[in-house]
């Protein structure tokens, strides 16, 4: 039987940093596309991440060579994890709010254990990661509250286009552990070079971007700042925990997102925590203790009749 893929407390370290990144990702979109057409956003997002990264890797004096052999793999990844996500979340995101937005995202999870059932050896689907992935997201739920919930309903091909992306996420997640003996470097780079090949003629199909767009110093600053740091780092973290810890583990970071943006607002913006937020955040803590397991297997042991003589 193959091992089970755990997380150990560096990988959780590194689930919480990416939970930051992709955290702002919501906030720095929402602010571009009030400027930026979607296809072009999604365009400029990878176009830049994949430069900083292509860059790093040269002054690193890692090889390119990967990319020619291992292309048809880094296309499919570039499509399913960055070209139809995030072009589907921006265009939502110019019709729904950022909150709902990452509510319906917070599914990843729910469809990443479905699809690792039918697609992996060592992610089976168990009682406890079914718990933990339905705690989880109803803990999302809990925590943002009754005004991001009040948008469901309306705006319905907004909706399905975000749970479209958490789809697309959850194949790129069981796809990406093919490439798990490539660095995580060189496969971040090779899915957004990828993305970025198949996005530049749709954007300037589709959103001529020449003819109309004149975005001012902010949704820019907002662009950058999602390339560099929700991207590009995103991406280098993203991989390394996915080719350790598996894609059910490292997709639990959806349910992070939602915390880690409301814990920003409240050190840096001075916010205050609701009950709600309290409340759902112990949702989420149950939920990921479920999935992880090693809060059931350390109740089982402490309740096994002990052998004495």
């Amino acid at each position: 039987m193959p091992e089970k893929l755990t997380m150990s407390a560096a990988d959780w370290l590194l689930l919480v940093c990416l939970s930051v990144l992709w955290g702002g990702s919501f906030f720095f979109a929402k602010v571009a596309v009030e400027e930026l057409p979607p296809l072009t956003l999604a365009f400029g997002r990878v176009a830049i991440a994949a430069a900083i990264l292509a860059v790093l890797m040269r002054a690193r004096g890692d090889s390119f060579a990967p990319f020619a052999s291992a292309w048809p793999a880094f296309l499919v990844l570039g499509l399913l994890n960055c070209a139809i996500p995030f072009s589907l979340l921006f265009w939502a995101q110019t019709h729904i709010s950022s909150s709902l937005a990452s509510i319906l995202n917070a599914t990843t999870p729910i469809f990443t254990v479905l699809v690792a059932e039918v697609a992996t050896a060592d992610e089976k689907l168990t009682a406890g990661k079914l718990v933990g992935v339905i705690a989880g997201f109803l803990g999302v739920a809990v925590m943002l509250g009754h005004d991001a919930l009040a948008g469901i309903g309306a705006d319905v091909w907004a909706q399905l286009a975000c749970l479209a992306a958490a789809v697309c996420y959850a194949l790129a997640g069981v796809h990406g552990r093919r490439l798990a003996a490539l660095p995580a470097g060189t496969v971040a780079t090779g899915q957004l070079i990828a993305a970025a090949v198949v996005l530049a003629p749709l954007a300037a199909l589709v959103d001529r971007p020449w003819t109309s767009v004149r975005p001012s110093a902010t949704p820019l600053a907002a662009l950058l700042a999602l390339a560099a740091l929700s991207t590009a780092l995103g991406y280098v973290i993203y991989f390394r925990v996915l080719a350790r810890a598996g894609a059910v583990n490292l997709l639990l970071v959806t349910f992070l997102i939602p915390v880690s943006a409301i814990l920003l607002g409240t050190i840096v913006l001075g916010e205050r925590l609701a009950p709600h937020h309290f409340a759902g955040m112990a949702i989420i803590a149950f939920g990921l203790a479920a999935i992880d397991g090693r809060l059931a297997q350390m109740m089982v042991r402490a309740l096994r009749p002990k052998k004495f003589g």
